[in-house]
């Protein structure tokens, strides 16, 4: 086990990110097809070891190009007056609870991002107040992922809006820490991920948490 997960699982993840590259600046034809090789054998372990088909797995890493970077995923910890945390319940992952959030679009900030998800799906309007925490998925033994994504947590206050649920969200609520829900999309968010948002809330001069 490497940081949490199997040795198999940052092996294929490698050399899916070797073979992206090499086909990002490579033109000579004998090497693209070696990578393409390589990009298939990765796509193979990771078929093997998962409910996914080669064929999916390699249709999420052929939609991959350029040079091989994290993804980024964004999170947004909203703190009313009340010191109540704003959560979203998944319409997708068993309809388990989480922070808005989501994969970062370009063209906007990191915390543009955030604002814009929370807005999509809890119908609130929030300011990004404190970049929190900068977490790397795999290192906080999150469920593994196909690819490596680094996780930022802003804190955030709401601004207007109210309560609504998107194709994305089918509940949105407001929770006290000692009410949190329990079944928490552990792909997004994790309890320990949640208890460091609150000490940030209460205590703004805490530095960003990063790993």
């Amino acid at each position: 086990m490497a940081n949490g997960e199997p040795e198999w699982l940052a092996w294929a993840r490698e050399l899916e990110a070797i073979a992206q590259t090499g086909l990002a600046f490579s033109r000579d034809p004998y090497d693209r097809e070696r990578y393409e090789a390589v990009r298939g054998l990765a796509a193979q372990m990771f078929a093997a070891r998962s409910d996914a088909s080669v064929e999916r797995i390699a249709a999420l890493f052929a939609g991959e190009t350029g040079y091989a970077t994290p993804k980024i995923d964004v999170r947004a910890a909203v703190f009313d007056q009340r010191e109540r945390l704003l959560m979203v319940r998944e319409t997708s992952d068993g309809g388990r609870w989480t922070l808005p959030g989501g994969w970062a679009d370009v063209n906007r900030t990191a915390a543009e991002n955030a604002v814009k998800e929370t807005l999509e799906e809890s119908g609130y309007q929030v300011r990004a107040l404190k970049l929190a925490a900068l977490w790397d998925r795999t290192r906080q033994r999150h469920p593994a992922g196909v690819f490596s994504c680094a996780k930022a947590f802003f804190l955030c206050e709401p601004i207007g809006g109210a309560a609504a649920v998107s194709h994305e969200t089918s509940e949105v609520g407001w929770f006290a820490e000692a009410d949190l829900p329990r079944d928490l999309s552990l792909a997004r968010v994790l309890p320990q991920q949640l208890a460091r948002m609150f000490a940030h809330w209460r205590d703004r001069t805490l530095p960003t948490d990063f790993d």
